[in-house]
């Protein structure tokens, strides 16, 4: 796509638009919003989901159309109905209830959260305390939490390491949210670390892949922009992030809107790049919303900036797959 700069544009513009790639829907984000359609088609309505499958009001809003009935508790769900686990995770006291109530569940939690609820197995295993990097409240931390809760103790940023206790301060090991800022996680580690030199790292990060690549694609984006809009829910995390990455890297100003109506013309004075990008839970005709609202304002055709490729995809749930008969991917 042409580079449209300041000097070039044609006449009764006012400006040009960056499109951060990649943007929208992660792997986990893709595979959870199809669990619940698939099994809305295999099953038939209503099929109950235990919290937002993804935190997203247009995709909630959808699913609800054809039939998802969201619930805030397990108890909430008629004995003997279909569940869908969202896809932050669940404690195993969730799994529990569901038992209890003998409810099919299908478990729709991202393999990259699996893979953090397994590390945090494995360390209270070992009898570590485990430091959680994240948000209070956030349902991923929840669910991470309920896996050894006499092991974990929430850490929320840099600020709150001075508050830390811990039983033996040589066996101690950190684990985080997957949807923080990257740059937030790593000064939460170098604090943590000042304070616990032996200070034990998990296996891999467990910041995910969509989470770190959506936010380099927004550093790059940031620096060429006077505004940042990205599109994203306000009880979504890495979208929120994603604002905060736009102020701290370059843009003079950033907002987080669900649908293009929310934007302001405002925020477009005196701006002559605007950068968009979208949280991991978007859909991206949400986004083709905001380019046709700038559009429409003098902003014309998006040029994208790519910072890295992705191609990761995960296989629909087992409970799915078997009743579907796929082969896992």
């Amino acid at each position: 796509m042409v580079d449209m700069t300041a000097d070039s544009q044609p006449a009764g513009t006012r400006g040009r638009v960056l499109l951060a790639k990649p943007r929208g829907y992660c792997a986990g984000v893709d595979r959870a919003v199809e669990t619940v359609e698939v099994a809305l088609k295999q099953y038939g309505a209503p099929i109950y989901v235990r919290k937002q499958i993804v935190h997203n009001v247009h995709v909630v809003k959808t699913l609800e159309e054809q039939g998802a009935i969201f619930v805030d508790e397990t108890e909430e769900v008629p004995e003997g109905a279909i569940v869908v686990f969202s896809a932050h995770g669940v404690a195993p006291v969730v799994h529990e209830e569901a038992r209890k109530l003998d409810l099919r569940t299908i478990d729709a939690t991202c393999p990259l959260v699996t893979k953090v609820h397994k590390e945090a197995v494995r360390f209270a295993a070992q009898d570590y305390d485990i430091l959680l990097i994240g948000h209070e409240g956030h349902e991923e931390v929840i669910g991470t939490s309920g896996e050894a809760p006499d092991h974990i103790h929430l850490v929320d940023g840099p600020g709150d390491v001075a508050n830390v206790k811990v039983r033996d301060p040589e066996k101690v090991a950190w684990l985080s949210q997957t949807t923080l800022s990257v740059d937030e996680t790593i000064a939460t580690v170098e604090k943590l670390r000042e304070r616990f030199p032996k200070l034990t790292d998990p296996p891999s990060d467990d910041i995910c892949y969509a989470t770190q690549n959506r936010q380099t694609a927004v550093k790059e984006m940031a620096a060429q922009s006077q505004l940042v809009i990205v599109v994203g829910s306000t009880n979504s995390s890495n979208s929120v992030r994603l604002v905060e990455v736009a102020k701290e890297h370059g843009a003079d100003d950033a907002h987080l809107v669900d649908y293009a109506e929310q934007i302001d013309p405002a925020w477009l004075e005196g701006v002559s790049t605007v950068g968009v990008t979208s949280g991991a839970s978007v859909p991206d005709e949400l986004v083709q919303g905001v380019l046709a609202w700038l559009a429409d304002r003098g902003f014309g055709a998006a040029e994208e900036i790519e910072s890295v490729r992705e191609s990761m995809r995960f296989s629909l749930p087992k409970e799915l797959r078997k009743d579907l008969r796929i082969t896992p991917v």
